[in-house]
């Protein structure tokens, strides 16, 4: 970080001029998918009612059929930038995308000064900023979403180490890294030196509520892309697993992905298929309302930064199962406002559903101390006060 960069608060800006955020995403809502990137775009609106102004880039390759706006996010600019597909692209990805923005951004801070560069990952929207710190002299901040901090784990060879050297510079020169959890900050640090914050995702808790009544027949919900990580194949081992009194229990998985076969193919072999709905992609309105309906929401990944849908589910007051080792354990209190598991064991996690299956003033217990985790430090307005914090630190 450059010491010579002045820290100045939002308050300290001159009466007429807001806080303008650059916001450079590769993530971002569609009108086919609304739920992408909702990560990025939901608190955006929060920070607008504290008067930051932000102007979006939302990155995306030319390999990629053309994206068109959800009218649920805040409006963005599609910068479509050419890039090689497959993981050998990422390392350049960056670079790229610098060259296909430079002159977009040069004169959009001629005409309304940008105060701050806030890029969504390393790569590759954190390269392009730093890229842009360094024809521009506009500092910028980086969030890591996810525990592939350097995408070693996405790419590997030696476009993986080309991916590790880029994301190390990126996050030695940035004026922040901000991370999902403490998780993802040891991932962080045991790769880069640089200055770090930890700002959790937050929750909508208008749109994630408690529902007053629990649905007539025990369902349990799970959402998430279905990739291995995801842990969709314990889910429906332990529920093969479960004990003859719940003979009405059915299993609902929101998400779509390269898994679904396979899924598909286990619950057969085991006999449950009768038991587990597949739904595919969903709309937030429509996951909002699934957490509403169920009753318990599992989710047994094995590799999460946080995980927003646990706080989701929590939002709408119902018990949350994660596993141990994970950035949720940050948030869920075992026994308390959630259950956590080890991962990979489908008997444990048998046992966890079972004991909140049986027991309801439990399971009412967790869901009231669920709710109040979310509403007391992980809303949407509580993570904007904290980005807040952060952008007036570091911005110039």
């Amino acid at each position: 970080m450059n010491s010579s960069v002045p820290v100045i608060e939002p308050s300290e800006l001159p009466k007429h001029e807001q806080l303008h955020v650059l916001t450079l995403t590769a993530f971002y809502p569609t009108d086919r998918d609304d739920a992408s990137g909702c990560f990025v775009a939901e608190p955006l609106v929060a920070l607008a009612d504290r008067k930051v102004r932000n102007t979006i880039f939302a990155a995306e390759p030319i390999y990629r059929s053309r994206s068109h706006a959800s009218l649920f996010a805040p409006p963005a600019q599609w910068i479509r930038y050419f890039a090689l597909p497959g993981a050998i692209g990422l390392s350049t990805a960056g670079a790229f995308l610098y060259a296909r923005i430079v002159g977009r951004v040069r004169d959009l801070h001629r005409k309304q000064p940008i105060h701050l560069i806030h890029a969504h990952a390393p790569l590759p929207s954190g390269h392009a900023a730093m890229l842009l710190n360094r024809e521009l002299g506009i500092p910028y901040v980086v969030s890591v979403h996810g525990l592939d901090a350097f995408s070693t784990v996405q790419v590997s060879g030696k476009s993986g180490e080309w991916c590790r050297n880029i994301s190390q510079r990126v996050f030695r020169n940035a004026a922040r890294v901000i991370c999902v959890s403490e998780r993802v900050r040891e991932q962080v640090l045991e790769g880069a030196n640089c200055r770090t914050s930890v700002v959790y995702n937050g929750v909508n808790p208008d749109l994630f509520t408690p529902d007053a009544a629990e649905p007539d027949s025990p369902a349990i919900l799970s959402v998430g892309n279905l990739i291995p990580i995801k842990g969709h194949d314990i889910l429906i081992r332990a529920l093969a697993c479960l004990p003859p009194e719940f003979p009405s229990l059915q299993c609902e998985i929101i998400g779509e992905g390269p898994e679904l076969g396979r899924l598909q193919s286990l619950a057969k072999e085991l006999r449950i298929v009768d038991r587990v709905r597949f739904l595919g992609r969903q709309s937030r309105a429509q996951v909002a309302e699934a957490m509403r309906r169920c009753t318990l929401f599992v989710l047994p990944s094995r590799y999460e930064a946080l995980g927003c849908v646990y706080l989701e589910a929590m939002s709408a007051g119902k018990p949350a199962l994660a596993c141990r080792g994970q950035g949720i354990a940050e948030v869920i209190q075992h026994g308390r406002n959630g259950l956590l598991v080890s991962p990979d064991n489908h008997r444990e996690l048998m046992l966890a559903i079972s004991t909140l299956l049986r027991e309801k003033v439990l399971r009412r217990q967790i869901g009231i101390a669920a709710r109040y985790t979310v509403l007391n430090g992980f809303t949407l307005a509580q993570q904007a006060e904290d980005l807040l914090r952060v952008y007036g630190e570091c911005a110039r």
